[in-house]
């Protein structure tokens, strides 16, 4: 950061590895990008490869220039759970320049019943989710943001695909509920995007994900439910 911060072209975005370090489990699962990202330079978003579902770039591993904060506008809601997402998501459209050090810089350690990602304690303040969700899709669809995000074909594709996972988790959660004030709030959540932009709505609700969480019926929710178990062991998150 030393020697980059004082180069000509200012980096806006440095990337690291991190791992999952669960409660239980001996063996603990690296998230890298060297299949998508050019590792020990300077890159920007015409340089990136497909990023796939389940390699996001999370705060765990992103440190941004703090003045690209500022000049971005960022506003993170105050007393409000899972604002992290916005934090990765906002700031995005004004990134230039980035750099992959290939290395593991953050654990994050995950598994305890009191973290604030487990799966119980994220249905307890689905409200908070589905809040969180709302403003990424709000500023995904707001038309000057718009215009930052579709100059680069990779970058909206990458910020889509966090989007419809984000949605896709406020779906699952409330599948996983199970109760009608929840299932409730989950049929709310796409009325909203369908309102804001149809085309979004449509795109997301024809997704794999979207049809997957959209299952009809007692039984197709317990289908998701049990395809999310299925995910929740491979990819090894809370």
């Amino acid at each position: 950061l030393k020697e980059l911060s004082g180069s000509a072209t200012p980096l806006d975005m440095l990337i690291c590895n991190y791992v999952y370090d669960k409660v239980g489990e001996k063996k603990h699962k690296v998230m890298q990008y060297r299949s998508s990202l050019p590792v020990d330079q300077m890159f920007t978003w015409d340089d990136v490869g497909h990023i796939f579902k389940g390699h996001y770039i999370l705060m765990h591993s992103v440190i941004f220039r703090t003045k690209l904060l500022i000049e971005c506008g960022l506003k993170l809601p105050e007393h409000c759970f899972y604002v992290d997402n916005i934090y990765v998501f906002d700031p995005l459209p004004y990134v230039k320049h980035m750099y992959y050090l290939d290395i593991n810089f953050y654990y994050y350690f995950i598994g305890r019943a009191d973290q604030s990602v487990n799966q119980q304690v994220m249905i307890s303040r689905i409200d908070q989710q589905i809040r969180v969700n709302k403003l990424m899709v709000d500023y995904f669809t707001d038309r000057e943001n718009a215009q930052r995000i579709n100059a680069h074909a990779r970058l909206r594709e990458y910020m889509y695909n966090y989007l419809e996972i984000i949605t896709t988790i406020s779906s699952v959660l409330a599948i996983l509920s199970g109760t009608e004030q929840d299932l409730k709030k989950k049929d709310d959540l796409w009325k909203y995007i369908r309102e804001k932009d149809y085309f979004l709505y449509a795109k997301l609700k024809n997704g794999i994900f979207g049809l997957a969480t959209r299952l009809p019926g007692k039984g197709g929710r317990a289908l998701t439910a049990r395809a999310y178990k299925i995910a929740r062991h491979f990819f090894k998150f809370n």
